[in-house]
């Protein structure tokens, strides 16, 4: 046998023929596996059968614990304590983790092998099939779940200040979130749904087949507790816009209903006031859309969605409702009286405010009644 023969069969027997197939030997880097080092601050790191946040957790890591990993392969995105990413590694007994929580020096090799627990990379979806909405919590991680309620599975969870992608609306469980309280839950791109609650996003269309019409609800508190309520949003109103309080608070009684419209229960929205192409302000916290009856002029009602602007606070939205009049030039002329509750609803009322002909006999004998008056301290 000449020399060149037995170098070659010396040498590591690369690809063998087998049944017309080829197998493929693992590189050096994946049959010796990459060390590297878990960071996950402070609770462990859980270990899954496969490469996602649904997968069965198969065994947990601690902060600065050593793992050998083969390989990498393609998963869900992951927020974590290093980066944000979409690889998973695997381990030496098969496990996966996210690399998210993982540092190192050496690169991972990808998997070579088919595995049917390798996940592709899902194609983005088109440009404007949907709206980008910012998480906001204060309570912790927000959970995606596989439907529009508490009750549903958890896909995966979000953290404060993640973005996510909310194709349409629909109405499931309430939900009391950092940034309203609504029965609203948003259909993100992968089919998960994420409370409404701890979203501020523009304006999303309602899903196919879906309605957003308000809960009937009882309201909470008294009308003294409203009453009680409701004096230190008007009179900030007053003191930055300069609508009279007795003003604000007849009108807050006479559009919510004392608070048990579904606007106010629900969005703190007491006066109506509605987002403008998914425009809400600087005092309102979003908009939110409901199937609402409109009629014309001509006395003809039809059926629409209306987009309203949501609010943190009640005071908020009394602050909001003195801004509306103030910057909507119609209103103007009420300014002239701003130390005159009756002359300022007056030319409010005339100015097209509400077609109620009684708004304005109305709105002055609840400021008679409860005595509002009493709340219009001109300082």
């Amino acid at each position: 046998m000449g020399l060149n023969t037995r170098r070659l069969l010396a040498a590591p027997l690369l690809v063998l023929a087998a049944g017309g197939g080829l197998l493929l030997a693992p590189s050096a880097a994946q049959a010796a596996g990459v060390t590297a080092t878990v960071d996950v601050n402070s609770a462990p790191l859980k270990m899954r059968k496969s490469p996602s946040l649904t997968g069965t957790v198969v065994g947990t890591l601690r902060d600065n614990q050593k793992v050998t990993i083969v390989c990498a392969v393609t998963g869900p995105a992951v927020r974590g304590s290093v980066r944000t990413s979409t690889q998973w590694d695997r381990l030496s007994d098969g496990a996966y983790i996210a690399h998210a929580y993982v540092t190192g020096s050496k690169t991972i090799p990808r998997c070579v092998s088919t595995s049917p627990q390798a996940q592709p990379v899902k194609a983005k979806p088109a440009a404007g099939t949907y709206k980008i909405g910012t998480v906001h919590s204060a309570d912790g991680a927000v959970n995606v779940r596989t439907g529009p309620s508490t009750a549903a599975p958890v896909k995966r969870a979000v953290g404060d200040g993640v973005t996510v992608q909310g194709v349409c609306g629909v109405v499931g469980s309430n939900v009391v979130g950092s940034v309203r309280t609504t029965t609203q839950w948003n259909r993100l791109t992968d089919g998960g749904y994420i409370s409404h609650a701890y979203v501020v996003t523009p304006t999303l269309k309602l899903c196919p087949g879906a309605s957003l019409t308000p809960p009937k609800t009882t309201p909470a508190i008294t009308p003294e507790q409203f009453l009680a309520a409701s004096v230190t949003g008007a009179q900030q109103g007053w003191r930055e816009f300069g609508v009279p309080a007795s003003v604000t608070i007849a009108q807050a009684i006479l559009e919510s209903g004392w608070g048990r419209s579904g606007l106010s229960t629900a969005d703190r929205n007491y006066f109506g006031i509605k987002c403008q192409s998914g425009r809400f302000g600087t005092l309102a916290s979003g908009c939110h859309d409901y199937v609402t009856q409109e009629c014309s002029a001509a006395g003809k009602c039809f059926t629409t969605t209306a987009s309203f602007r949501t609010y943190p606070t009640m005071g908020h939205s009394f602050r909001d409702h003195g801004n509306f009049l103030r910057v909507n030039s119609r209103y103007q002329p009420a300014f002239s009286y701003t130390k005159d509750a009756n002359k300022f609803i007056w030319n409010v009322w005339k100015a097209g405010y509400a077609t109620d002909p009684n708004y304005y006999m109305k709105i002055t004998a609840l400021m008679a009644s409860y005595d509002l008056y009493k709340y219009d301290v001109w300082k």
